[in-house]
């Protein structure tokens, strides 16, 4: 029997990419809490700087496409090591505060994270030999990815104080390259290259449609995410609208939010992780989506501001569960192909982000905020019926005497 590790040991080995999982999180972080200010160094409209936040999404989307075949030839750590200096190169080109310099900016940071964030889950992933602590792991990191989300407000507010956005930006670079320096000094295992030598690129994507399940859980990914940020983008003027929540009260809802992520994703990744085979990860991404599902329900037609705020937490815990369940169900059943789909995956959520807020702003202006909530619905309830139906059909892929291809895992 397989020994497990236990999780204090985990975020000891881990902690490294746990970090870096964080830093990678703070660079839009800055930009969107000090747009205003920024806008002014740059002497440009607030909306045409801020529009530019768009560009570094764009950028993670190509790249995350383009480079997933790539990620696994290359030592998981001298990727996120090379992807880290970037981050930090792109964190300082901002300091000029020019217009262009901030282009430079979004563009950078985009194609770094998009990059970094599937290297440290492979990275993660990699480190252990048995499946479930290996899809444990895996999960730690965008746990702690969540957690940044919620801290990094308040960390950057102090940092602020004394040295401004500029301070924050600087900061950020620091922490980044230190951990480059790490990576580089303590490299993990190189990749491992068949008898032919390396795939070719063609056979990263191969290797990704031969396994529908991993196809499917892309797409409901994707589907969640378009759900999650199409609320988000959304709720604070949904929140003002209907409960008459001022910007500055609607900060605790925003935290509120966060802190339910993290100890959804934290919570779903330690239950999963505890389970030898898929199953539970199985269950658990259908009860998240439908606890999404529920909290979204609450959210837009509770008769109270405290049922709406419990709608809130649901929402958000819901969706962690999933993202969970997600994360380890491709790093267990991704096989060779599993550096590669946790590339594409990262580049599907950035596409939901985008159809998220989209179809939210073309729902509102259609219908209103009954048009906006439709909206939601339509993503969260064809993620729920997919992820329903791969939950099905891995049952019964699993019972005795189920016959799978040649060459495949069950499941």
């Amino acid at each position: 029997m397989t020994t497990r590790t236990s999780e204090a040991r985990l975020w000891g080995e881990l902690w490294p990419l746990l970090l870096a999982s964080a830093v990678s999180l703070f660079p839009f972080t800055v930009y969107s809490t000090f747009l205003v200010p920024i806008a002014r160094a740059a002497e440009a409209d607030v909306a045409a700087v801020g529009a530019l936040r768009g560009l570094g999404g764009i950028c993670a989307l190509v790249v995350g496409v383009a480079v997933a075949p790539l990620l696994g030839r290359f030592a998981k750590q001298n990727v996120s090591a090379a992807a880290l200096v970037l981050l930090a190169a792109s964190s300082l080109a901002a300091l000029s505060g020019e217009y262009i310099a901030l282009v430079v900016f979004c563009a950078g940071i985009g194609t770094a994270t998009a990059v970094l964030f599937p290297s440290l889950l492979s990275a993660a992933a990699e480190r252990y030999d048995d499946e479930a602590t290996s899809g444990r792991a895996a999960t730690l990191v965008t746990a702690a990815q969540s957690l940044a989300a919620v801290a990094a407000g308040p960390v950057i507010g102090v940092i602020a104080w004394q040295t401004g956005w500029r301070g924050c930006l600087i900061a950020t670079a620091a922490v980044a390259v230190a951990l480059a320096v790490g990576f580089r000094r303590r490299p993990g295992p190189s990749a491992a290259a068949g008898a032919d030598g390396p795939p070719s690129y063609l056979d990263g994507f191969r290797g990704i449609a031969a396994r529908p399940a991993l196809l499917g859980l892309i797409t409901v990914a994707a589907l969640r995410t378009a759900a999650l940020m199409g609320c988000l983008a959304y709720l604070a003027a949904w929140f003002e609208h209907e409960y008459a929540v001022a910007a500055t009260a609607f900060t605790l809802v925003w935290t509120l939010s966060g802190l339910s992520f993290f100890l959804g994703n934290y919570g779903a990744g330690r239950w999963i992780g505890s389970a030898e085979g898929p199953g539970r990860a199985h269950a658990a991404m259908v009860a998240g989506l439908a606890a999404a599902a529920a909290g979204l329900a609450a959210v837009f037609w509770a008769p109270a501001l405290p049922l709406a705020l419990l709608g809130v937490a649901a929402q958000s815990a819901g969706h962690a569960v999933a993202a969970a369940a997600i994360t380890s169900l491709l790093v267990r059943r991704g096989g060779q192909a599993t550096t590669a789909a946790l590339s594409v995956n990262a580049a599907g959520m950035s596409l939901g982000t985008f159809t998220g807020a989209a179809l939210c702003g073309a729902g509102l202006a259609a219908a209103g905020y009954l048009g906006l909530a439709g909206a939601l619905a339509l993503p969260l309830a064809a993620g729920l019926v997919l992820a329903s139906v791969l939950a099905v059909r891995f049952r019964a892929a699993s019972r005795p005497g189920a016959v799978t291809a040649p060459g495949r895992r069950r499941g």
